[in-house]
C-alpha cells in the first residue's frame, strides 16, 4: 500500500509541474499579455493586474520547479493549491458578473468570448482536478525520486 502512494504522489508531483511550469513559461514569453489576462478579470486595479499578471508566471515555475526536484514538496503543493483555489474563486467571480473572458490560464486569453459559460464549467473543473493533486501532496508528500527523500536522510543521519 505505501508503495502505491508514493507512486501516486510522484505522478501527481510532477503532474502538477508539468502543468504550473507550462502555464508559466508560455505567460513569460508575454509578461504585458499576462497581465492584460488578469485586468479582464476586474478583480484588482489595472495597474495591480498588471504586476500581478507579471509576478505570477514567475511563481508558477518556481513552483514548478520545486515539484520536479521534488524539494519542499508539501510547501510547493500548499501553494499550488491556494493558486487553483485562487484561480477558482477568479473565474467562479467573472461567471457570476456575467462577464464573457477567456481564462488565459494558459497563455493568451482574456478576450472577450461568446459561450464562456461553457469554458468556465471546464476551467473549473480543470483547476478543481489540479487542486485535488495538490491536496493529495499535502497529505502526503513522500514521492519517489524527490530531493525531500535525501534531505530527511541526512538531517536524520
Amino acid at each position: 500500500m505505501r508503495v502505491t502512494k508514493a507512486w501516486t504522489g510522484t505522478a501527481a508531483r510532477l503532474f502538477l509541474a508539468a502543468v504550473l511550469g507550462y502555464a508559466g513559461l508560455v505567460k513569460i514569453k508575454d509578461l504585458r499579455e499576462a497581465g492584460r489576462s488578469v485586468a479582464v478579470y476586474q478583480i484588482v486595479p489595472t495597474d495591480a493586474a498588471q504586476f500581478v499578471g507579471g509576478a505570477l508566471p514567475f511563481v508558477e515555475v518556481a513552483v514548478a520547479l520545486l515539484l520536479i526536484a521534488g524539494l519542499a514538496t508539501r510547501a510547493a503543493a500548499t501553494v499550488t493549491a491556494a493558486l487553483m483555489a485562487m484561480y477558482i474563486a477568479a473565474i467562479v467571480s467573472v461567471w457570476a458578473r456575467g462577464l464573457s473572458i477567456d481564462c488565459g490560464c494558459f497563455g493568451g486569453g482574456g478576450t472577450l468570448t461568446d459561450g464562456a459559460e461553457r469554458g468556465y464549467v471546464i476551467d473549473i473543473s480543470r483547476d478543481l482536478l489540479f487542486l485535488g493533486a495538490a491536496v493529495l501532496l499535502i497529505w502526503n508528500p513522500r514521492t519517489r525520486y524527490a530531493l525531500d527523500r535525501w534531505v530527511l536522510e541526512v538531517k536524520e543521519g
